[in-house]
């Protein structure tokens, strides 16, 4: 067995059955070793971020570590920005790149990067393979690594020969994994169990703050058990968005800068909040220093590291998600919230929307209501980054499905990838991409992806030839000095969607926006439909 046979071996003995990727000569023993085992299917996407952002998306829903592969140079550094993202939002990936022989490391060579030294700031581990008998124990520690404690990306960077050259040892997957210095706590210290016990029972005003770790901890139902159970409100982060049903009468909606003024008022008028994994980071709570003198604070995370660095907790607890709420389910909590509760209630059927929007064109904000209401329970929804994320955090209407977005990073052209790699993951799923038409000409390549995997992703385009979030930090900061933000040369949507063979719709305005969804959602392969927008609309 040569180190390549022996890495699709180890994605075997992982239970791996798909991977992104783009090949090239760095990598091509790999891929000799792929095409001869025929047990993975590969998915080829058209630029290598794509392959990133696409096993971002099926790592999400999957819920397990999700894998890209891609060449050296130039195309290692491509997937750089994906593994960012993947970084900031806590997403467990394993990224194979490909690498220049061993004997020309460090003399500057036709398409050598030093991927490790490039990566290390935003990856949770990084593997430099300098031999092929090392493969099975990397590979075992790599996703062992990306998938406990605080879960995250892990970089394994694979010189050429090392994949050509023949294991000395027999392949031997079975090992357990021991690192010493990496023992992530689960369970939570239990004096500081019966802190946060001895808090809550104090409180007269609890609020659960939900991020998006306890979506990657497998914690939803636990927490809303809890909530239910000792009837606490909770509101959510933008990565927290899916903790609990939009509906549902304990939930206060999004904090922040951009979420529901009645969310951020229940965290002001809080007595304890209780953050579960969440960083709490600017856009969540702006002057977090005015916040812990006002609230005492419990803090729950994976990390140790997250813990007090943006917000400085009362009670620290570190540890799972889930383990810790299911601990708490058990515990003897007695409190009455039902004044806290009507107060809150109060508070959002007092607060008034006073943004307006165009009546001749198409309301973005009443657009993802309708669509989110008209999706299938179960549905995926994957919104990109800009105006059109806020749109859709904001007016979303969460059931059972998921809310899949770029949160700590931010990266525009995320959501036709991310769709692509989570309808693979679930493939009886509803799975939709709505995106601005900036962030649609990061990833529109990717539409080739899409048609030649046969992979039935919707995507919701919506165009104001801008870039409307910029333009609307000009237009508030600089104002009116637009800067570079006019996206006139974009393509023709219907022309573009005829040339990749795919129907296409638009919606023009709200008149028909019941007719146009109907025909759009009942479409049972890939769809693209474009809603046109006022570039003047704002978020604010």
């Amino acid at each position: 067995m040569n180190g390549a046979e022996a890495m699709v071996k180890c994605l075997e003995e992982e239970g791996v059955t798909r991977i992104f990727g783009y090949p090239g000569v760095a990598i091509s023993p790999f891929y000799e070793a792929l095409y001869n085992a025929g047990t993975i299917e590969h998915v080829l996407v058209r630029q290598e971020q794509a392959a990133g952002h696409a096993a971002s998306g099926y790592a999400r829903i999957s819920r397990k570590a999700a894998v890209c592969v891609t060449s050296s140079g130039p195309g290692a550094t491509n997937l750089i920005t994906a593994l960012a993202t993947a970084y900031a939002d806590s997403i467990p990936l394993i990224a194979i790149t490909g690498q220049v022989n061993s004997n020309l490391l460090g003399r500057d060579v036709f398409q050598e990067a030093d991927m490790r030294g490039s990566t290390e700031s935003f990856v949770k581990y990084s593997y430099l393979v300098k031999s092929a008998d090392d493969i099975p124990r990397i590979f075992k520690e790599a996703f062992y690594i990306a998938s406990t404690g605080r879960k995250g990306p892990v970089l394994i960077d694979i010189p050429c020969d090392v994949q050509i050259d023949l294991l000395k040892k027999s392949f031997d997957y079975t090992s357990e994994v021991n690192i010493r210095g990496y023992k992530p706590s689960t369970k939570g210290n239990n004096p500081q169990m019966h802190k946060v016990v001895a808090a809550i029972n104090k409180a007269k005003k609890p609020l659960i703050c939900a991020g998006g770790g306890v979506i990657l901890g497998n914690g939803e139902e636990c927490v809303r058990q809890f909530c239910e159970k000792n009837n606490i409100p909770l509101v959510t982060t933008m990565m927290g968005i899916g903790v609990m049903p939009k509906n549902h009468p304990l939930y206060f909606g999004m904090l922040g800068n951009n979420g529901k003024p009645y969310a951020n008022r229940a965290v002001a008028n809080s007595d304890l909040l209780i953050i579960a994994g969440a960083r709490i980071a600017d856009r969540a709570v702006p002057k977090p220093e005015n916040l812990e003198q006002q609230v005492n604070i419990i803090h729950i995370d994976i990390d140790t590291a997250e813990i007090g660095k943006n917000l400085g907790p009362t009670i620290p607890l570190v540890g799972d998600i889930k383990s810790i709420f299911d601990r708490l389910l058990q515990e003897n909590i007695s409190i009455d919230t039902s004044n806290w509760i009507e107060t809150l209630q109060d508070i959002k059927k007092s607060t008034v929307d006073h943004r307006v929007f165009s009546d001749k064109l198409v309301n973005p904000m009443l657009l993802v209501q309708h669509l989110s209401e008209k999706m299938d329970d179960d549905a995926i929804y994957v919104a990109d980054v800009g105006q059109n994320q806020l749109w859709s955090a904001d007016n979303y209407v969460m059931k059972n499905g998921r809310f899949l977005t770029s949160g700590g990073m931010g990266t525009m052209g995320y959501s036709i990838p991310a769709a692509m790699g989570a309808k693979t993951a679930a493939m009886d799923k509803q799975v939709i991409a709505v995106c601005g038409d900036g962030s649609f000409q990061m990833s529109m390549m990717e539409l080739a992806t899409i048609r030649q995997h046969n992979i039935p992703v919707k995507i919701i385009v919506l165009k104001n030839n801008y870039l409307g979030m910029v333009r609307e930090y000009q237009h508030y900061t600089y104002k009116d000095h637009y800067s570079v933000v006019d996206l006139s040369g974009s393509p023709d949507l219907e022309k573009l969607s005829a040339a990749y063979d795919i129907p296409y719709l638009r919606l023009n305005n709200m008149e028909h926006v019941d007719e146009i969804l109907d025909a759009f959602l009942a479409e049972d392969n890939t769809m693209l439909l474009e809603c046109l927008i006022d570039p003047m609309d704002l978020v604010k």
